[in-house]
């Protein structure tokens, strides 16, 4: 995740202690020194929608085998003395899980900062209120275009509506809440709507994120953005950002799971001003890349622990086995051990790139695509020049 006003005008925002600690690149299973991970938590299989990007390929029913009320807390608890700091409640759709809030509120007395991702399509007016008497941090609100791209993409009508509704509910009561869009050729025409109506709406945070190809996403890989789309899409968030900072808008905008959108911000900020360029530099050798396996792992609905919400088919245990903290410092899992330190097993561009001190070999799930778990991300969008490769 990559803090675009952060690295761009230096406005400070929540979360930024985690990215851009002085020697972040030192801890080994955590977000900082001393700390667990980010953990995404699938809590449930439900939904009722039907996107088509779904990592966790989500369906109408309850699984019957989710984690019951007992073990969830008892995860909780573990989290909380292993020191996560931020607990994410995805889905499927979380809403749909009859102990959210119940939970939320426990993670929250815990000291765990809990997040909400979800469609939005079910957060009413009360709704909103008890996700902020719940002691929630964030919601984030998954939006894939605007107005029918939108509900064409999530597979129901009038979902783009109720989405904004969600977010205007949240807001309008002090329940921070932001916008999450994804990258695609699906929805690629409609990001210059979405930059405007983070404006409009005075959407207070906006994270874009690249195509990753997993569950129903794999389909997908054909229909990621092309490279020249990519860094056109990374000049319009770049413009819109300076746009709100000169405005004195507080409008917090990332992007999330394409590391070579930082390389691609220093290279713009060197050209413009190479002082600020050298800090921007600074903060991303910081941040170190991509950081699955270490300061960001999953669990899901059936308590199995990923190295990250995408990467479903490396399955480094289960929390009805072993708690989640023991699973997670246990080095005898070799993606787990790679991921640690993986440099060394990179291949094709990435192995070459000169720029592995800020990306870390980008995204492992889009890679395993290919057939191999250590191959080049092929969603690397900077030319052989731009990654220091002289090739004939």
């Amino acid at each position: 995740m990559i803090n675009v006003t952060k690295l761009l005008t230096g406005l400070e925002a929540e979360g930024d202690h985690l990215r851009y600690a002085p020697q972040n690149q030192s801890r080994h299973h955590g977000a900082a020194a001393g700390m667990g991970p980010v953990v995404v938590w699938n809590m449930t299989r439900s939904c009722n929608l039907s996107c088509l990007h779904c990592y966790a390929e989500a369906c109408k029913e309850r699984d019957p085998a989710e984690l019951t009320l007992e073990e969830s807390l008892r995860f909780i608890d573990d989290l909380s003395a292993f020191r996560v700091p931020v607990l994410l409640f995805s889905g499927g759709e979380p809403l749909m899980h009859k102990d959210l809030f119940q939970l939320l509120e426990y993670a929250s007395s815990k000291g765990i900062r809990p997040v909400v991702s979800t469609n939005g399509t079910l957060i009413t007016p009360a709704v909103a209120k008890r996700l902020k008497d719940a002691g929630t941090g964030y919601v984030g609100v998954s939006i894939d275009g605007v107005a029918e791209g939108n509900d064409r993409f999530r597979g129901q009508t009038g979902a783009y509506e109720r989405a904004i509704t969600g977010i205007r509910n949240c807001l309008e009561i002090g329940q921070k809440a932001g916008l999450r869009f994804t990258i695609s050729r699906h929805t690629y025409n409609d990001l210059p709507k979405i930059l405007d109506l983070i404006e409009e709406e005075s959407i207070p945070r906006a994270c874009f994120y690249h195509l990753v190809y997993s569950g129903r996403g794999q389909q997908l890989q054909q229909e990621d953005v092309t490279r020249k789309e990519a860094r056109n899409a990374l000049d319009l968030i770049i413009a819109k950002t300076m746009e709100l900072r000169k405005k004195e808008r507080s409008t917090e905008i990332l992007t999330v799971d394409n590391h070579a959108d930082g390389v691609y911000l220093y290279n713009w900020m060197k050209a413009r001003d190479e002082h600020q360029a050298a800090h921007v530099l600074d903060l991303l050798r910081r941040n170190g890349g991509n950081r699955s396996g270490s300061a960001i792992g999953c669990v899901d609905w059936h308590g199995n622990v990923y190295p990250d919400q995408f990467t479903r088919d490396v399955r480094l245990g289960s929390i009805r086995e072993r708690p989640f903290s023991e699973i997670w410092t246990d080095l005898s899992h070799p993606v787990t051990a790679g991921l640690r330190n993986r440099k060394p097993l990179l291949k094709g561009r990435c192995s070459e790139c000169g720029w592995l001190d800020i990306c870390n070999g980008n995204f492992r799930a889009r890679a395993s695509v290919s057939g191999d778990f250590w191959a080049s991300d092929p969603s690397c969008y900077l030319t052989d020049g731009e990654i220091g490769l002289v090739r004939n």
